[in-house]
């Protein structure tokens, strides 16, 4: 290894040593920007909160304004592979050394702020390197996402946005954010501020819009909500998604009717910047970015026969998008699933959902501290289907695979945890070249 490596896993382990959590609050995050020399008053965002599909809903906006030939930044909360998923410039992640030096900085900042009394906790500092990079390259425009909630993420540090968009809100990180949606909502419109559009998810829970219509009356703006009857989804293969909204037409790279409303979404954010701020966006530049917007272990196709997909699915929303997408793919009951899924998560719901798409699965523990273990996933998961415990991911995947293959199944999905994704995803990638 080069020193120039050494140096950057330091800089990652020094990082993911901080506090995970503090108190909610954005006072630890302005003192750590105004200690970096406020970058975040140079950037002009696009800022995206809900529960599921912001990370979708970001690669969408961020694809468009690149092909539109803006230098765009994007966050990606959380990484999937690399760390470095997290910092983007026009689709490129940043360089080790960059991240470095960055991470040097604010670290340092971190330091005399921690001595003087409360430091800041690893999200905060995250966001501040990402804010601070976008800044020096001079980035025309920025896609934030927000890490959890909306009213004190970090991400909630800088001005108003120039549109700030609301994806679908559903039940989770209960015990930080209430336990109704309509308390979700509420803390997820808090990026929501004057002097900003506000684009909504076209299919939101009702009890979710309560909230988010009053955001928008008390910041003097109105909510832009994709019509759903505008949003077509035209003939094309099992999971492959050609969408028609607004007379734009584009084959996406995610599958579901969910993430056509995410394409509705990110055409809308298009139209606003072009309308409103006189971004020189075209129709081409909105299709080419829809088409070539890419996200790992967002209902990932990894081989089509037999089929080998990747689901990061991490709640009862999540759960019940994916089993729907199967479904509407034909995929119902022909499959061998591979579940691992974190303790503090809703699994009863999510197996519920993703039973009829499974004759079997297999249990994983996923490499992660809060992790269930695949024996009580199995326990909790044999009421619903037909569940065997599998060992570490990598054994699982394996004996669902040759399960498939004996019985003659449609293909294996690995699903349930981001931290599950993570590991399984290069092993299907080789699984595939097989």
């Amino acid at each position: 290894m080069t020193p120039h490596h050494d140096a950057y896993l330091d800089a990652v382990q020094a990082i993911h040593s901080l506090p995970r959590m503090g108190q909610p609050t954005l006072r630890r995050m302005q003192a750590l920007l105004a200690a970096l020399g406020n970058p975040e008053q140079d950037l002009r965002c696009i800022h995206i909160a809900g529960t599921n599909g912001k990370g979708t809903l970001a690669a969408m906006t961020a694809s468009i304004l690149t092909h539109a030939g803006y230098k765009t930044g994007l966050t990606v909360s959380p990484y999937v592979i690399d760390f470095r998923e997290r910092f983007q410039i026009n689709g490129e992640m940043i360089l080790p050394d960059t991240l470095t030096a960055l991470a040097g900085e604010v670290l340092a900042a971190a330091d005399v702020l921690s001595a003087d009394g409360e430091g800041p906790v690893e999200f905060e500092v995250v966001t501040a390197i990402a804010l601070l990079w976008f800044a020096r390259e001079k980035c025309d425009l920025v896609v934030l996402e927000t890490g959890l909630g909306g009213r004190y993420d970090a991400t909630n540090a800088i001005p108003a946005p120039l549109v700030a968009a609301i994806t679908r809100i559903g039940l989770d990180h209960t015990e930080l954010l209430g336990d109704t949606l309509a308390q979700i909502a509420a803390e997820k419109a808090g990026i929501i501020k004057e002097g900003c559009a506000v684009v909504c998810y076209p299919d939101q829970p009702p009890e979710a819009m309560g909230p988010l219509l009053t955001a928008a009356a008390e910041a003097h703006t109105s909510l832009i909500v994709p019509e759903l009857d505008d949003i077509h989804t035209l003939k094309s293969r099992p999971l492959q998604n050609y969408i028609e909204y607004g007379g734009y037409r584009a084959l996406l790279a995610f599958p579901g009717r969910h993430q056509g409303m995410h394409a509705a979404m990110a055409v809308e954010i298009a139209l606003h910047l072009w309308r409103e701020h006189g971004y020189e966006i075209s129709d081409e530049a909105i299709e080419a970015g829809l088409q070539d917007a890419r996200m790992p272990a967002r209902i990932e196709v990894i081989r089509r026969r037999p089929l080998l997909l990747l689901d990061g699915c991490h709640n009862p929303d999540g759960a019940a998008a994916l089993a729907d997408t199967l479904s509407a793919a034909g995929y119902e009951g022909n499959l061998v699933g591979v579940l691992g899924v974190l303790a503090d998560k809703d699994h009863g719901p999510m197996l519920e959902s993703l039973a009829p798409c499974f004759e079997k699965v297999f249990t994983a523990t996923p490499d992660c501290p809060r992790a269930m273990s695949a024996h009580d996933l199995q326990q909790a998961a044999r009421f619903h289907l037909d569940a065997e415990e599998g060992g570490t991911v990598a054994q699982a995947i394996r004996k669902a695979v040759d399960y498939a293959d004996y019985h003659n199944l449609a293909g294996v999905v690995v699903c349930g945890s981001l931290y599950l994704a993570a590991q399984a995803r290069p092993i299907l990638l080789t699984e595939a070249e097989n």
